[in-house]
């Protein structure tokens, strides 16, 4: 699959983002690379302070990143079915960071 066609379905799933959720992501950006290169395998990243741990001293701060690891997720996909369901799947996931939800939580709501 082209960079440009994974890009357009991470968009695609930005889009399923619940409006309100989506009205409260603050200063976050989400971000196509092809793999991190200090663990090649995972699918994607938060880079950032969740909402939840910011302080009143948070400020003038660059954005945090979302990385969505476009080499990883075809590696273990099929079809192309597959890797929409897997970068909404990714998406929601490093979203939920953003929010301050941890790992043991997102397998619980079947988000992992």
């Amino acid at each position: 699959m082209s960079r440009t066609r994974f890009e357009e379905l991470v968009g695609e799933a930005l889009d399923l983002v619940p409006r309100e959720f989506a009205k409260a992501m603050d200063n976050v950006v989400v971000l196509v690379e092809e793999y991190n290169e200090e663990a090649p395998s995972i699918l994607g990243l938060y880079h950032g302070v969740a909402l939840t741990e910011r302080t009143s001293s948070y400020g003038g701060v660059l954005p945090d990143r979302i990385s969505i690891y476009r080499q990883p997720i075809l590696e273990i996909c099929e079809t192309e079915d597959d890797v929409v369901d897997e970068i909404v799947t990714t998406v929601i996931h490093e979203i939920a960071h953003h929010f301050g939800i941890d790992d043991h939580r997102l397998h619980e709501l079947g988000w992992g």
